[in-house]
């Protein structure tokens, strides 16, 4: 008899241990443990995600004739190795069985465990770890755009033969309108949660009721075959709008035509290719424009493979760069969203209240934010994987560190993901109800985006003036008056002590 663990962003009836295994005689081993309820003050939602989908996905494994020994978090084990070394002794087996989990900080516990452990590859992902490096190799720069290809011909999405469909790989330009007016998409399914449910409710409320975050109501599929529906949901009524609007920011549409399936495909629930095919059937069938599907599908197996990747050639001290020396502490408005900043307000209360923001909002509100001000990209790093719930540090930390913080020197970006206001202006509907002005460059209620953008670029002109992409930027902050550029630093310098 050996263990077969199965953690709880691994919930795959298919995943590599449990096809090792042999539901005859092996035990599959699930656990809810401190730890990994705690590392991070974890969003409830997230918690109560995790646990929930467990606990039902431990049900499945019973009804297809696994035996599994199952720990809730009141049995009181504290890790993942422990809860492993208690299961060895009840069974008298010191064999393990597991798939290679998503984070540095659990492979090392797993290998350091004194049982035999087999770590099997975690075959779900399109790319695999060898397939990444051999793309990798001997490459001046990792652009994702090339990796993305090479996936589309792998797995033929939107392929017209060996060309790409519609004689383009990428249709961006397309998929970049501001704010509509209205949402006519009733955005994500939303399901009642089931007694089990309550159950694990109830748990997080008691032991994690004052971690950031709200944790009813709760709507969250925390089956597979719940989360099908919440795909199939989307397919219909979403993906057409998706592209179009990708980009779009809204103060009261929360979700717009954005799917809000990464939770259910990061912790397994849902397959990428089953979620691709879909979307490219949606397409062949004239049910959604090439541009909504081509970026849909290049968000899963382009930039969700490749930050995969990137994690994983970067090694554990990935998390740890800082490229550019930022050092200040993270505001506590991020966690309070108590800021005249309407644009990071809307964000941290949505973020707040449904463990959830689009890309856009987390690349350039917060996290624009963040990079401007100079803050820790470690403690931004930290608050992303604490509050949503599809985040998981491989796939959040190379967009974080390396996609929204620049603090990888530019692995995944060829330039940091900086802007003024006039951005968030441009896409959103945030700016036209802010204490501050947009349209103000220095002075009272000058946007502190506008300040903070032409800080961050004087800061650091050493480093980005002869980049091709920020030239422009720089000419236009020379032919500035310098008494204005001197007014804008001190203004910036002000609003920067007071974080």
């Amino acid at each position: 008899m050996r263990l077969i663990l199965v953690l709880g962003d691994q919930l795959t009836d298919t995943i590599a241990a449990l096809r090792e295994g042999d539901p005859a005689k092996d035990v599959v081993v699930m656990a809810e443990v401190a730890d990994e309820a705690a590392y991070v003050p974890h969003h409830p939602k997230k918690i109560a995600f995790c646990f929930a989908a467990m606990r039902h996905f431990a049900e499945e494994l019973r009804a297809d004739g696994w035996t599994v020994d199952y720990a809730k978090l009141t049995d009181g084990l504290k890790s993942v190795p422990e809860a492993l070394v208690a299961a060895s002794e009840r069974h008298g087996t010191t064999e393990i069985i597991a798939t290679r989990p998503g984070e540095w900080r659990l492979i090392g516990a797993l290998e350091g465990l004194p049982l035999s452990v087999m770590l099997l590859e975690d075959d779900r992902f399109v790319a695999s770890h060898a397939e990444f490096d051999a793309w990798a190799e001997g490459r001046k720069e990792l652009r994702m755009e090339y990796f993305y290809r090479e996936m589309r011909r792998k797995n033929g999405f939107l392929m017209d033969g060996d060309k790409p469909e519609g004689g383009k790989w990428n249709f961006d330009h397309n998929n970049r309108k501001s704010a509509p007016a209205s949402v006519d998409f009733s955005g994500p399914m939303k399901f009642h949660p089931d007694d089990a449910t309550e159950e694990v409710l109830e748990l997080v409320q008691d032991r994690f009721g004052d971690n950031f975050g709200e944790l009813r109501p709760f709507w969250f599929a925390v089956t597979r075959a719940d989360a099908r529906r919440a795909l199939a949901h989307f397919i219909s009524g979403g993906l057409e709008k998706f592209g179009d609007f990708q980009d779009a920011m809204m103060a009261e549409e929360r979700f717009l035509w954005h799917s809000v399936l990464s939770m259910y495909l990061n912790a397994g629930l849902l397959d990428p290719i089953e979620i691709c095919e879909a979307a490219e059937t949606a397409y062949r069938d004239g049910a959604a424009p090439i541009n909504a599907v081509e970026g849909f599908i290049r968000q899963i197996i382009g930039w969700r493979e490749y930050m995969r990747g990137i994690y994983f050639r970067e090694g554990p001290d990935y998390v740890q760069r800082n490229s550019l020396d930022h050092r200040r502490k993270l505001p506590a408005f991020f966690w309070t969203g108590e800021t005249g900043m309407r644009c990071v307000a809307k964000a941290v209360e949505q973020t707040r209240d449904e463990a959830y923001a689009h890309h856009i909002q987390r690349l350039m509100v917060t996290g624009n934010f963040a990079l401007l001000a100079g803050i820790d990209p470690f403690e931004v790093h930290e608050w992303y994987l604490a509050v949503y719930a599809d985040a998981y540090e491989w796939v959040e930390a190379p967009n974080v560190i390396g996609m929204s913080q620049f603090a990888d020197g530019g692995i995944v970006g060829s330039k940091p993901y900086v802007s003024s206001g006039n951005y968030i202006d441009r896409m959103s509907d945030y700016c036209s109800d802010c204490e501050y002005s947009v349209k103000t460059k220095v002075g009272d209620g000058a946007c502190p985006f506008n300040l903070l953008y032409w800080e961050f670029l004087n800061r650091h002109r050493t480093r980005f003036e002869k980049n091709p992409r920020m030239a422009q930027m720089y000419r236009t902050w020379d032919r500035m008056d310098e008494g204005k550029r001197a007014r804008i630093l001190e203004e910036a310098g002000t609003f920067l002590e007071t974080l």
